[in-house]
């Protein structure tokens, strides 16, 4: 989502300048800052926004381009409004003092320049155009930005996929450790009394069953593919919350593995998951 782009253009008479910067944010969050003279056109340039960015805070900041040589003025009228103004409120509400000058220079819109604001005739069609091309350039920012971030969760993402191969590979081992572990143990609390083998056998049924995580392993696998599938679509919406999404899925099927493993080796891998999981969803942030 973070990125910046720029463009310049002609409104009407005027030559314009438009800056987008855009950064990290749940929902599409935009902050719009045009001069008095573009500001009726703030619905087009919010839409076009809407348009060209789908989630983040997206600042947009448009400024009057005005030669370095032009000289600001007063202007005299609206100065000679806001004395008069200033003056009857004064007689009104008996109030005393002198007027500052420099008070009323700070008022709005009173220094001008020779620069001629758009007029009317300065369609919104042509700020929006400006908007657009502002957008595209921060589009391609973005486009590159992402395109690292995708080859880093892909690097994570084969880190993850090498330890659920090694608890895929260890599990079986496990649960043979297991099961002869169980059987040592009832032997030794038998004391050599004569113990009933098929209830062992069912013993050792229900402890393999607890124990395993073929599941989780094939789930995890389907939504290690589904990560990779959702970072090479064309697709130009939702990747972040989709990606979010099956982040949390690989999570749950992290835990669960954890909460059945009851054994070093596994334990240790799946932490590393763990690690690698959180890794991957604080850069999943910063995706659209």
């Amino acid at each position: 989502m973070t990125g910046f782009g720029s463009a310049e253009g002609t409104v009407g008479s005027a030559r314009v300048s438009v800056e987008i910067r855009s950064v990290n944010h749940r929902f599409f969050n935009p902050s719009i800052k045009l001069p008095t003279e573009l500001s009726k056109w703030e619905p087009e340039v919010r839409e076009a926004l809407r348009r060209g960015v789908s989630r983040g805070h997206v600042t947009l900041m448009a400024r009057i381009q005005r030669p370095d040589t032009e000289a600001s003025r007063i202007d005299e009228a609206r100065f000679g409004a806001y004395v008069e103004q200033i003056r009857h409120l004064q007689e009104r509400f008996c109030m005393s003092g002198q007027l500052d000058v420099g008070a009323v220079l700070r008022l709005p819109n009173i220094m001008a320049s020779g620069e001629q604001a758009p007029t009317e005739e300065g369609r919104a069609s042509e700020l929006v155009a400006i908007v657009e091309q502002a957008l595209g350039a921060l589009d391609a920012m973005r486009t590159t930005e992402g395109t690292h971030l995708a080859a880093y969760i892909g690097e994570r993402l084969d880190l993850v996929e090498q330890a659920v191969d090694r608890i895929a590979a260890r599990a079986p081992a496990r649960l043979v450790e297991q099961r002869d572990r169980l059987r040592e143990a009832v032997r030794e609390l038998a004391g050599g009394v004569a113990v009933d083998d098929q209830r062992i056998a069912q013993e050792i049924a229900i402890l393999a069953d607890r124990l395993d995580v073929s599941e989780e392993i094939s789930r995890f696998h389907a939504h290690l593919a589904a990560v990779r599938a959702t970072l090479a679509s064309k697709e130009s919406d939702g990747i972040g919350k989709r990606l979010g999404f099956l982040l949390q899925e690989m999570l749950r099927e992290a835990n669960t593995t954890g909460s059945k493993a009851n054994d070093a080796a596994i334990l240790q891998d799946v932490i590393l998951i763990k690690e690698e999981l959180e890794r991957i969803r604080e850069q999943v942030e910063n995706l659209e």
